[in-house]
């Protein structure tokens, strides 16, 4: 496919823009060429600048598990913007919303809205350190909670060693009060606890990791992380941004059987709009202002056309089947990209749950960052570019979800998995990485 516009878009971006993007997951640096300019989106299909149309599996990376221009969310946000677009004021909406998802996850009582999961996360943290009077954090490899200054930190050189920033501007005094782990390492867990339980204000973990690919927990994984935080007097944060409503309905919490002390949520809430939430029991979430001490504040929390937005999603989730729907699409995606790669004689690992997946170029195991890194970049590459060619947009990084949504069908996903089989095959033939 010719995109001369799109090229040409990039290139006046990336005058007045950083990199030429407003977030870097946009941009094509892990998989090689510029991106694409996006002009329109209807159901399971967008559209570039050229012209050019691609069946989405990437959902504006989540958020849109009714697909685009959903007609139920178009009509909400329009009615919401012909009665107001800000107020800076309570809303009965908000009220809504709230009720909505406290009645769907049972660990939560109270919820405030926020505009971004970075704030979602950021606002939990200073939650819990003032909870517990404490500072250290304790977080995964893999795992991103926002660019948040006490989270934007990678693991030093050994199991309990200090963070270290992982982005210059990070205070690194400040990356200190951070200790990293590997996801899923239980005896990790055990001895950090040992040595550092008491001084640790709360662990944060995405309980189904979803930024280094999707990557399930372990058994015992979560469960370990409840009993011994719950020793030490420390918080557990579940970050379900991208899993909240999207695995199914209370969060995939309510699957797993684990429930968290605070829990950040975003994405499918807000529809495809700037909306996440913090939420917990009335014990904890009343610490924050105006009812407790913890100032958290923002012009645009609870925007009337995010909540509408988010409502109505919500509204439609609710209906019956629209889990096992997406869940049957998930596993047929799956199933078929992994024969495909058999039969193809390419090593691939694909992971995933529900309408989440990610095919990792590797034939062992992927159960942390380090296994996502020993899967191979250049043949994901060349696998994004020969999808994107036949006309199926999949995330420009070897370490996201793609995401399925309510719209796709069997149909579309059968013709992504013949031109998957096409593209296996030559890069078996070209032997690329």
């Amino acid at each position: 496919m010719e995109r001369p516009r799109s090229e040409a878009a990039f290139r006046r971006a990336s005058e007045r823009i950083p990199g030429g993007v407003s977030s870097p997951v946009r941009a094509f640096r892990a998989v090689g060429g510029s991106p694409l300019f996006i002009a329109r989106g209807q159901g399971a299909w967008i559209e570039d600048v050229d012209g050019n149309r691609y069946v989405d599996f990437v959902g504006s990376w989540g958020p849109l598990i009714l697909g685009h221009a959903h007609p139920a969310v178009v009509r909400a946000v329009q009615e919401a913007a012909a009665a107001g677009t800000s107020f800076g004021a309570p809303t009965l909406a908000e009220v809504d919303l709230a009720e909505r998802i406290a009645a769907a996850i049972p660990s939560v009582e109270q919820v405030r809205l926020v505009n971004s999961g970075t704030e979602a996360t950021m606002t939990a943290l200073r939650l819990a350190r003032a909870a517990t009077g404490r500072q250290r954090i304790l977080k995964f490899r893999g795992c991103y909670h926002g660019h948040s200054d006490s989270l934007l930190v990678e693991a030093g050189s050994g199991a309990l060693t200090l963070g270290v920033p992982s982005s210059p501007g990070v205070p690194a005094a400040l990356a200190q009060e951070t200790s990293v782990l590997e996801y899923n390492d239980l005896e990790g867990v055990r001895a950090y606890f040992r040595e550092r339980g008491e001084e640790t204000a709360a662990v944060i973990v995405e309980p189904v990791a979803g930024n280094m690919g999707v990557v399930e927990p372990v058994p015992g994984f979560l469960e370990l992380l409840r009993e011994e935080s719950r020793r030490a007097g420390a918080l557990l944060i579940f970050d379900e941004v991208i899993t909240g409503f999207r695995l199914g309905w209370g969060g995939v919490q309510s699957q797993l059987g684990v429930e968290p002390d605070l829990t950040c949520l975003g994405k499918v809430i807000g529809g495809g709009l700037p909306l996440a939430a913090v939420a917990g029991p009335r014990a904890l979430m009343e610490q924050l202002a105006p009812a407790g001490p913890v100032y958290q504040a923002g012009t645009l929390a609870g925007n009337p056309l995010a909540v509408a937005a988010g409502l109505a999603t919500l509204r439609e989730l609710e209906r019956p089947g629209v889990y096992e729907h997406l869940a049957r699409l998930g596993e047929r995606w799956r199933n078929g990209l992994q024969e495909a790669a058999r039969q193809a004689g390419v090593p691939l690992t694909v992971n995933g749950r529900g309408s989440m997946s990610t095919p990792f170029f590797t034939g062992e195991p992927v159960r942390d960052l380090e296994g996502a890194r020993r899967a191979s970049g250049a043949r994901y590459a060349a696998f994004f570019h020969g999808m994107l060619e036949r006309g199926f947009y999949l995330p420009p990084s070897p370490f996201e979800a793609n995401f399925l949504s309510t719209v796709h069908d069997e149909r579309l996903v059968d013709l992504a998995l013949e031109a998957a089989g096409e593209v296996l095959r030559a890069i078996a033939r070209d032997g690329r990485g």
